[in-house]
């Protein structure tokens, strides 16, 4: 197959975004709700929403690499940032510096 096409790569973005809020908001909403205000649903809902988008991010991740031939070492770049917070935010960035994304 060829290069993902920009709307591929946009939809990933878009995903990564959506993960690293997702991450944000369990880290430093929904954790110290449960944690100081002993309120654990918020962890509860947006766990499973975090999960679902991380899976769903890292199976785009992988799609890219294996079937659109994308580089490896942004395969590991993306994983790497999956994991940290803002981590997302920083690779979109890169793309878009390393004329990845339209």
């Amino acid at each position: 197959m060829s290069a993902p096409s920009p709307k591929e790569i946009t939809t990933f973005m878009r995903i990564g975004w959506l993960e690293g809020c997702s991450y944000l908001l369990l880290l430093g909403v929904a954790m110290p709700l449960k944690y100081m205000a002993h309120i654990p649903e918020p962890v509860k809902y947006l766990g499973w929403a975090h999960g679902l988008l991380f899976v769903g991010y890292l199976g785009l991740l992988a799609w890219l690499i294996l079937v659109r031939k994308w580089p490896f070492f942004l395969g590991i770049f993306g994983f790497a940032a999956a994991l940290l917070p803002f981590g997302p935010f920083v690779f979109e960035r890169y793309l878009r510096k390393k004329g990845h994304v339209g």
